[in-house]
Order: structure tokens, then sequence, then C-alpha cells
């Protein structure tokens, strides 16, 4: 059973694929979606999430799911040239994919992937998880999340609908799958122009994780965003717009982003 995915745009134009981080789902794209309304666009649920919460899909993982949405792409893109857009988890599963199929993307963003495993960390988000999970169908709870998250009003409904539904098995295996996830072998042997950003306001294992994606590939180049948190894209769509649409069109960065060394 394939991943779901909404599907917009030009369909005779390029592929811009969109992949998003966890405690979302696809919606979380639709202020670019609506930008990017002259490419081909597709918003990928990943596995357990958003729509595509289905046995029958199988349980998520950062490498199945660079699977599932490979074989997506395998049918949509033809001789297109491809864009993949991620953030957080999305950006470690698009990570995952080039390292896979190093020729199948011409683009790539990759917006505040975590790839600096933390196995202490991991270890306590079982037993974290089974204490805190009833706070999940909270509504304030999940109102100080979605803040969190860069999400207003016009998203909260659907946000506290799909976290209610999560079961905690599936919230445990994303945690985990994030926090131990590291760059895969094969990586470095992506071809495509990659954009790695991060926020300035992010935690440093982030900013980190930036710096490390930028020095396994030659093709890299690396962007701090300046006044930024975890969730650019959500917090700032407009800004966030520019910076792929420029750097796609012309190569061309804003002036107030600094350089990743």
């Amino acid at each position: 059973m394939s991943l779901y995915y909404h599907e917009y745009g030009d369909k005779n134009a390029s592929l811009m694929v969109f992949l998003h981080g966890g405690g979302v789902s696809s919606w979380m794209w639709n202020k670019q979606i609506k930008h990017f309304s002259h490419y081909h666009c597709l918003a990928i649920d990943l596995p357990e999430q958003g729509k595509s919460n289905d046995d029958n899909i199988g349980d998520f993982t950062i490498k199945y799911s660079a699977e599932r949405v490979i074989e997506i792409l395998e049918k949509k893109a033809f001789e297109k040239e491809v864009i993949v857009i991620g953030f957080s988890l999305g950006a470690q599963v698009i990570v995952q994919m080039l390292s896979m199929k190093p020729s199948m993307v011409n683009y790539a963003i990759i917006n505040s992937a975590l790839v600096r495993p933390s196995p202490y960390i991991k270890t306590m988000i079982a037993p974290s998880i089974k204490l805190t999970f009833p706070l999940i169908k909270n509504k304030l709870f999940s109102k100080l999340q979605a803040k969190a998250l860069y999400l207003d009003e016009e998203y909260f409904e659907t946000y506290y609908k799909e976290s209610s539904l999560m079961k905690s098995g599936t919230l445990i295996r994303i945690l985990e799958e994030n926090m131990s996830f590291e760059i895969p072998r094969g990586f470095e042997k992506a071809e495509c122009k990659i954009l790695v950003t991060v926020g300035e306001r992010e935690k440093v294992i982030m900013k980190k994780s930036a710096a490390d994606i930028v020095l396994h590939n030659s093709n890299c180049e690396g962007i701090i965003i300046p006044n930024a948190g975890h969730g650019i894209s959500l917090a700032n769509p407009d800004y966030f717009n520019g910076i792929i649409e420029n750097w796609i069109q012309d190569g061309v960065l804003p002036l107030d982003v600094m350089p990743i060394k």
C-alpha cells in the first residue's frame, strides 16, 4: 500500500516534493504549495502519520520511509527535474534517500536535520512517553505544543485531531528514529545541489548537525537563518519560500543569512 500524498499544481512542470516533520503531516506545507503552484507539487504523509496511518503501510523508520518515498518518485518523476524539501524528520528522510539514490534528485533542501545521535536520550524516550502520553489529548497541552511548532489557529484543530489519533508506540518509534539517526554511508555520493539550513535560535546540536551534513558532501551549501528557531517554514513561510525560489532559479541566497563553515 502506497503512502498517502496530496498532488497539486502543474503536472507538466518540475516535480517538487515536500516531507513533513514529526508531530505534523503534509498539511504543514500548505503555504509552500500555494506559493509554488507553477510546479508539480507532492506533499507526502510519512508512515504512521497523517493519512498514511494505516496498518497496511507498515511501521515508521527513516530508512523505510525513504524507500517508500523513492517508490513514489519513480512513478511520478519520469524524466522531470526533481526538487525535494524536508523539515526535521522529513529532512532526515531526504538525507537517507540521497544516500540510497544519489542521482534521483536535482535539488534538495534539508531544513533542520538532526544527524548526531543521542544514545542516552534515546533510552529515556519510551519510559517518558508512557508517563506523559495521556497529555496528548489535553487541549491546553496541545496548544502549548502547537505554539512551539509555530502553528497558528488555522492549523490547530488538524494538529490536535492527528495528535489524538497517534498511538504511543508510533510516537516512541518516531522519536527513537529521530534521536538515533546519523549520516548514512553513500550520502557523500549524492549528485544533486543541496541546501542545508538551520535556525540561529536552534539548539547547538542542530547547528553542529547542519555543519556535519555540509562536510559530508561537496555539493552542499549551508546557511544559518537569523532569528529563526526550529520551524522556519511555518514561522515565516514567505521568507522560506523566497530562499527556495531564489536558490533554485538563480543560485542566490538572502544577504542576512550566515554561511555554515
